[in-house]
């Protein structure tokens, strides 16, 4: 039983956990919402440090990651338990489980497994790595002295203190906007709309490259009106970050867990991502079969990256010189907002 960071002791042996917004008040025997941090004795323990459910190579757009190393490997870490309760999760069998199969591996193994691989960039993801703070933040310090990338796939729930400790140490991130609805955040997904906003808005000051996901689950969170506030919200994270623009994934929802509403119908999604369009430079759809996914240069048009499911060809990128981290055209010359 590992003890960890973010606790305070309160009354009658109970512990206060302050990783997330929900600010668990554990009693002790018991875990808080995310079912991996608990009690005992009234010390707070994070008995599944090191406990990977799931161990794979991936195609780095499966993140997805379209503007970060396009065409790259990346190893992918996944977990156990989750700060939030989709009732529409597509992972919900980790995310919602905490007895599952899986293995202990400590930091240094994770990161001898890329390097005994020869890839560049560790993804923590599949269920929501946030909930693992310390041992995100053990593994990630041992993959930036090795300059291994680390990558985040989050739903971003967590409070500032955290964020900013994982943040300093976080080169991309993929973060759910799971909608734009204080309501639904707090009664369907037992998160805070405001706290993921910040955690955004707080990577990208971070200098961290961020692309961001929304799901489109039928009836809930997929009105034009939450659409395009989710899109006005991205555009001026751009803008006024200086960053310029942030790529958007829209989803198409299936039903699984505890949500049964139709499937999300792909000529709604391919319609609602060519209406983003208007406002955003970079939209790709994720999930269907007709995918238009296509990178093109913002300066003359010239497709970047041709992108057929997980095939990619990276046929007008020019690589950067000596330490720029941003591709050019190989048409026009102009820098890309596609990252090496």
């Amino acid at each position: 039983m590992n003890s960890g960071r973010y606790f305070t002791e309160s009354a009658d042996k109970a512990v206060s956990c302050s990783l997330c917004p929900r600010n668990c008040q554990i009693k002790n025997g018991s875990f808080g919402s995310c079912s991996v941090r608990g009690n005992k004795n009234g010390m707070g323990i994070i008995p599944f440090y090191g406990f990977v459910s799931c161990l794979a190579l991936d195609p780095i757009e499966k993140k997805p990651l379209y503007h970060y190393m396009p065409g790259s490997q990346i190893l992918s870490v996944g977990f156990a338990g989750c700060n939030l309760h989709c009732p529409f999760c597509q992972n919900w069998r980790i995310s919602q489980n905490t007895d599952i199969p899986g293995r202990q591996m400590k930091p240094q193994e994770i990161v001898s497994a890329a390097i005994g691989q020869n890839i560049q960039s560790i993804a923590y993801t599949y269920s929501e790595p946030l909930v693992h703070a310390e041992y995100l933040l053990d593994c990630m310090t041992l993959a930036r002295e090795r300059n291994i990338a680390n990558v985040l796939v989050t739903n971003g729930c967590i409070n500032s203190p955290a964020a900013k400790e994982i943040l300093s140490l976080t080169d991309a991130a993929n973060i759910d906007l799971k909608c734009f609805s204080a309501q639904t955040y707090a009664e369907v997904l037992g998160g805070g709309l405001e706290t993921v906003l910040e955690f955004i808005r707080l990577a990208v000051s971070k200098d961290v490259h961020v692309e961001i996901t929304t799901l489109l689950v039928s009836g809930l969170n997929d009105s034009d009106e939450e659409l395009d506030m989710c899109a006005d919200f991205i555009c001026c994270l751009g803008k006024s970050s200086g960053k310029g623009h942030i790529p958007w994934h829209l989803s198409a929802y299936r039903p699984d867990y505890r949500w049964n509403a139709p499937p999300t119908d792909p000529a709604f999604l391919l319609k609602a991502a060519e209406k983003a369009r208007s406002k955003l430079h970079f939209v790709y759809t994720g999930n269907i079969a007709a995918e238009k996914n296509n990178t093109a240069c913002l300066h003359c048009g010239t497709v970047l990256v041709r992108r057929r499911g997980y095939s990619i060809e990276l046929t007008g990128l020019a690589e950067p010189e000596t330490k720029e981290k941003m591709y050019s055209c190989i048409k026009c010359g102009e820098k890309t907002s596609v990252m090496i």
